[in-house]
This record gives structure tokens, sequence and C-alpha cells, in this order.
């Protein structure tokens, strides 16, 4: 369509005009520049000289000053409504005269620069046409990333202790248009015990969560939620009955997609007191009921290693084995999450070639059946109390993420240091987040072709490789096909010390005998006695020195007891 930009009465600042104009020939669109400080007599003049589609305007001074001005172009065009009848006024300008136009029903469309791009994109390519409000929002994943992409989809985590609070704070979330996913987070009772509450301490109702106790729960948050920008809704899995969980969820909350670890809610981190192996067959099955059902997957056991102080070869190969055992479940959209900043201290090049390690690795699975989509965040270890510098640590990390081009940002308010973030905290959390990434969007500096971090994303990537490598050998022994899906094989990863991670020091059901530091940016594993670094083919080697606990010995008793 034609489109005319000008800028009316007394402005003369045309950057946001031209700005708009020059988007818009990106669609297809021929636009005219009018000039600035046209009075309504000369627009309307213009406006049947040209005869457009729409006319753009902008006016960023005063909105005392823009009200007078809006009143006498309202008059002259009911003057000249046969001249301008079917011509859309779209007004573009400071959020103050912004909402001084919303009140004049001439225009169609307003956007202030605190709205971000998508806003703007789907007008220009008329995605909006006909349609009910919430018909312009998809409601499920693939097809609101397809809708969204190249800007990414934000999300956020909520869940006060009061299931009151949540409800009001989910729905003042969605009124404020700041995110596109809204991740539910239960209490530690609801996780574990949902379906057994008999078992709940009550002295425990609201640590790490909302209090859900029964569905209609689960109904009400999400009620709150359908209105706004109406935010696809997810929630934490439960870390027993993970099926039960996962059919409650899409039931009740059209759950956006499912989060279930391999090796996690377990013995291993006292989420649930399923024996490993047990609870990795329970989860695999979990993850098989969600791709029959079409609901797309996360796997997030390689962070979770990380969270751990896990070197970062075996956090890459960990994010292997998860996108393997969820293509080989049968998930078609498979989604991936980088957590940034972990463990702390980590380098920010040190961190983006592991992450960049792990993209390769996990994407060179995708195929036609298999579709990965990017999810960065920043990890909430490395955040301090002190919100002003948490605000800066947040952008900081957004900033070095979008490196990975991703689908997904999951934003990590600002106050989680110190404290879960409340409806207001997590809206100005996603307005930092949009800011820097309308910064950054367009033809900013490629990170990724620094020259360390491609050497330190090829180590990562070999010695990854020996650790499946290991995995392959251990299953061989064990003559199990499939050992990097097969539930017995990847019990005994951790007991024999393959994986394995600091925070499992005393383990009863892993070996813990790892010991990892930051050198050089880097999250090596090192000798525990001279503290230097250990390559990943020498501690392969020595895993079967190093304790009783050994894979040689291990696979040894197992013998013994089938015969």
């Amino acid at each position: 369509m034609k489109i005319l930009g000008a800028t009316i009465g007394n402005c003369v600042h045309t950057a946001g005009i031209l700005n708009f104009l020059h988007y818009a020939e990106g669609f297809g669109h021929k636009t005219v520049f009018l000039g600035m400080c046209l009075t309504p007599e000369n627009l309307v003049a213009k406006i049947k000289a040209e005869k457009p589609a729409a006319v753009a305007l902008s006016y960023r001074l005063t909105p005392e000053v823009a009200k007078r001005i809006f009143q006498e172009l309202e008059q002259s065009l009911k003057k000249n409504k046969n001249a301008v009848r079917g011509v859309k006024f779209l007004f573009g300008g400071t959020e103050s005269v912004c909402g001084v136009a919303r009140t004049f029903k001439f225009f169609g469309f307003v956007i202030s620069g605190n709205r971000d791009m998508k806003e703007i994109k789907e007008f220009l390519a008329g995605k909006n046409a006909g349609k009910t409000k919430q018909a312009t929002y998809p409601q499920d994943l693939a097809s609101r990333i397809n809708h969204s992409y190249p800007y990414p989809l934000i999300r956020h985590h909520f869940g006060l202790p009061s299931l009151s609070a949540t409800v009001a704070g989910a729905r003042k979330i969605a009124e404020a248009q700041v995110l596109d996913i809204l991740s539910i987070g239960p209490d530690q009772n609801a996780q574990e015990y949902f379906f057994n509450p008999g078992k709940m301490n009550p002295d425990r109702d609201g640590a790490g969560g909302v209090s859900v106790r029964k569905e209609a729960d689960l109904k009400k948050i999400y009620q709150a939620s359908r209105c706004g920008n109406y935010p696809l809704v997810r929630c934490y899995a439960g870390t027993n009955n993970l099926k039960k969980w996962a059919k409650m969820l899409s039931e009740t909350i059209n759950n956006a997609w499912g989060a279930i670890p391999i090796f996690w809610y377990s013995v291993l981190d006292g989420r649930s007191k399923r024996p490993l192996e047990k609870a990795i067959r329970e989860n695999q099955e979990t993850i098989r009921w969600h791709a029959d059902q079409g609901i797309p997957v996360e796997i997030n056991d390689s962070h979770q290693w990380g969270l751990r102080q896990a070197h970062d070869s075996l956090e890459a190969a960990t994010a292997f084995l998860a996108a393997i055992n969820a293509k080989k479940l049968g998930v078609k959209n498979y989604v991936f999450q980088y957590m940034f900043n972990t463990p702390p201290g980590i380098s920010p090049a040190m961190d983006l070639a592991k992450m960049l390690a792990k993209k390769e690795m996990v994407e060179s699975l995708v195929g036609r059946n298999f579709t990965v989509f990017t999810l960065v965040r920043a990890g909430i270890a490395s955040f301090v109390s002190d919100p002003d510098l948490a605000k800066g640590q947040l952008a900081s990390s957004i900033l070095l993420s979008l490196a990975l081009k991703p689908h997904i940002v999951h934003v990590v308010g600002f106050s989680e240091g110190d404290h879960a973030a409340s409806a207001e905290e997590i809206i100005e959390s996603c307005k930092i987040a949009h800011g820097v990434i309308k910064n950054s969007l367009v033809d900013w500096p490629e990170m990724v072709k620094n020259k360390k971090v491609q050497e330190r994303k090829k180590e990562v990537r070999r010695e990854a490789s020996l650790i499946l490598s290991a995995i392959e050998d251990l299953g061989a022994k064990l003559k199990k096909k499939d050992p990097l899906t097969n539930s017995e094989v990847l019990s005994l990863t951790v007991q024999t010390g393959i994986l394995d991670a600091p925070h499992l020091k005393g383990s009863k059901f892993a070996k813990g005998f790892i010991e990892t530091a930051i050198v050089n940016g880097k999250c090596c594993v090192v000798d525990p006695k001279t503290k230097r670094v250990i390559s990943e083919k020498a501690r392969i080697r020595e895993l079967g020195r190093w304790s009783e606990r050994s894979p040689w010995k291990i696979l040894k008793k197992k013998k013994e007891k089938k015969s």
C-alpha cells in the first residue's frame, strides 16, 4: 500500500517517522515523506493529491500542544471526509503524546517507542486485519515464534506464595503486554506431593512458589492471563507423578511446553525419592507422552549439571544427551535452554564458547521431524541483591545471549538474587530485556566470530565427544543398544563418575569425586591435590583408579548378581 509520512504542527523531529517509512518499505509498501511541520490544511491537500492508503504522523513535543493540533486536524478531516474516506491514520511519538492521540478516534493505530516492534511488524504485514484481539496472538509455541521471529518471545516465571496475589499478578502482567510466555512456579509441596496432599508439610507452604492445591487453582491463574496480549502459559513439572502432572497442565492451562529432565527429580537431587534408573525411565515415558500429544518439550539436564559446578565439557555432553533422547522419544518441537553465567565466575567469552559448542551439537540432530527452538536465560546464581547492580547484570547477560539468535528469551527478574519477583518487578525486568533487544537486533557486531571463542568452542566439543564415547563404551560392555538413551546405562554413567559434579560429593547415588575450578574464565576439572587442570581424556582414563566405585567394578558386580 502507499503510505504518506510527516511530522505535524511545530515538530521538527523527523528521525522516528523516517525510520518507520524505511521499515515499511521492507514489507513492500510504497512510501512518500511529505516533510516536517505540516499544518492540517497542507496535510489534507497532500492526501488529495497522493491518494494514499495510509498516513503516518509524528509529534514529539508537549502533549498539551499536541491535543490542540489533533483537534484542528480532526476538524479538517471532517470538512474533507470524502477526500480522506478509507485512509488509515497512524501515529507515533512519545508515550505522553500517544496517550493524547489514543483519545482521537481517527487514529486507527498509535504506537510509542515504549512498545515493541512486533506491533508495527504485524500492522505492516497485515496480520491483524479482520481478527479479534485474542486471535492476533497465536496460542501454540511454534506459531507464536513464527509470528514474531527474529524478535524473540519473552518469558518470565511467576509464583507468589499467595494464590490470590498470583492470580492478580498474572492479570497485571498480561495487561502490561511485556511478555509472551508466563511460567507458573508452584511451591515445592505442590511439585512433590500435589497428588499425595497428606504428605505435605504445611510449614513449607509457599516455599519456592505459589501454593496450588487443586486443578481449579491453575485454571484461575490461566483465566486471569486471558487479557492484554494473551500470553502462552506453562508450568514447572511435578517431581513425582510426572505424567499425571503433564495431563493436568495440558487440560488446565494449555501448557505451552513441558520441561522434563532425564536424571533429576530423583534421589540424585532429593526432589523425589525415586531411584535413579526408575526416575530416568519414568521421565522418558513422560517425554514420550508429550511427544504423542504434540506438545513441545524442554529437557534441562545440561544446566542442572552446570548449577552443580560441572565442567564445561560435561555440560555440552549432557546437552547432546538430552537432545538425542528427545528426538528418539518422538519430540517434534524441542526447546533447548542455554543458561548463561553458570557457574558464577565463567567469563563472557568462555561462556559464549560453551554455549556455541552446545548449540552445534544439539542442532546437529535437526531434521524434517525434529526442530530445535533456542531459549536463553541468565543464571540466577550470578545475580547480586543490589537491585541497581542486578539490572545491569540482567541487561549484560541478555546482550551476550542474543549472540545465539534465540527464539525465546527467558528473563530472570533483577530481584531474584534477593527475593521472588513481584508482578511489578517482572514488568520492569521484561522492559529492560526489550530495551536490550531493540538496540541489538539489527546489525550488531558478531561476537561469535571472536577467535578465542571459536578455539574454546572446538575444544569443548572435542572433550564432550570423549564423554559421549565413554558412555557408548559403557553400553557396549553391558551389551545394550542405543546406550545414550538406555536408562540402565545412563544410571551407570552417574554411578561410575562418567557424569559427575562437585555438588554431588557425599551422595550415596553418585560418585561425587570430581573437583572443578574456574581457570582462565573456563570451568575445568582440576586435580584435587595440585589444582592443575586435568584434560577430559585423562579424567576418563583415571576413573577406574580414583575409587572403589569404578566402571569396571560396578559392571563386575552387576554380572555376578545376574549369574
